[in-house]
């Protein structure tokens, strides 16, 4: 028979227990965003997340600190996705005109498509396949990690995207200016192409910068155009595999936080938020994102990663040349 006593003490560590799943991810955010100021191109959710694989892998993940993070992890990426939102000025993305958008809409289904047609040909899990779909084709880790609650995958899939994502968008801050100088495209024409193709919104910043100020507006532009397509690539996600989920069979066709994403871009579309308003929801967006890729590298076991299969290798480099050749066509097409 349990005590009162015990009782207590139970109730108390579940408490503490519940308080410091928060505490720590979000002491590791703010040092991912941290690092992230200090090397732009370190995605803080990327720094996040090897921090969490780091920890999961080594003594430190039995802490008392980390037990009970994962319904922490949940909740804290799904409102990091819905804040993404607010970084959409829907009326900037149309104002890229037809050319524009038809380039992002292409590029984003063609990718998409493409993706999970060769990987399923190629016999990749399909989970994984799928997260690395969203992943090459939306806005990298962000769509992963959108993405990955909605499916039924393997907790190591989504490392393995976003170790994808990263691996072979840095690579495209090098090849895409380069080749651009060498087939001879305007500095417009390389904003379009970059903000089509890479990955990340820094990835794409870095790459488009090559070619200067006007170029990097147009890519960004772009790359915002993409991640707007967040919500199509979730219910795309949804579709390949409509039985159970990672979060279980009664997950809705769209979730609360992909509408609340929805109608963030729309409340930022009206102009309505003052721009202290729109500075702290891009910080507060970063560290909660930052926040959940540190939980879910809790559940990364290494020896359960590597060595990267090659099929995941040649996917990824598939994906990508789907990704560039078709946006460098549109983009050369109609720019």
């Amino acid at each position: 028979m349990t005590e009162p006593g015990d009782a207590g003490r139970v109730l108390t560590s579940r408490t503490s227990s519940s308080v410091t799943a928060w505490i720590a991810p979000l002491l590791v955010a703010v040092l991912a965003v941290g690092v992230n100021r200090a090397a732009p191109l370190a995605s803080p959710l990327l720094v996040a997340l090897v921090i969490g694989v780091i920890v999961a892998n080594t003594s430190l993940g039995t802490g008392e600190l980390l037990r009970g993070h994962a319904s922490a992890t949940k909740l804290l990426l799904r409102l990091g996705v819905a804040l993404l939102g607010l970084r959409l000025p829907l009326g900037d993305i149309l104002d890229l005109g037809l050319a524009g958008l038809v380039v992002v809409l292409v590029t984003a289904g063609v990718t998409f498509a493409a993706t999970c047609l060769i990987g399923d040909r190629m016999g990749v899990d399909r989970g994984l396949v799928t997260l690395i779909a969203a992943g090459f084709s939306i806005c990298g880790a962000a769509a992963i990690a959108a993405v990955e609650g909605g499916i039924r995958r393997r907790t190591e899939d989504v490392a393995l995207a976003i170790a994808m994502v990263t691996l072979f968008g840095s690579a495209m801050i090098v090849v895409v200016p380069l080749v651009a100088r060498a087939i001879g495209l305007t500095d417009q024409q390389t904003g379009v192409w970059a903000g089509a193709s890479i990955h990340e919104v820094a990835q794409v910043i870095a790459a488009a910068s090559t070619a200067g100020a006007a170029a990097v507006a147009v890519a960004t532009t772009i790359k915002l155009g993409r991640v707007a397509m967040l919500a199509p690539a979730y219910v795309a996600a949804r579709r390949r595999d409509p039985h159970d989920t990672a979060d279980g069979p009664s997950v809705p066709f769209l979730p609360w936080f992909v509408i609340a994403f929805l109608v963030a871009a729309s409340v930022r579309t009206t102009g309505i938020l003052p721009a202290w308003t729109l500075d702290g929801a891009n910080v507060a967006t970063n560290l909660l994102l930052a926040a959940a890729m540190f939980g879910l590298g809790l559940g990364m076991q290494l020896k359960v990663i590597f060595p990267v299969p090659p099929r995941v290798v040649g996917l990824a480099a598939c994906s990508t040349v789907v990704a560039s050749s078709v946006s460098l066509a549109m983009t050369c097409v109609l720019f």
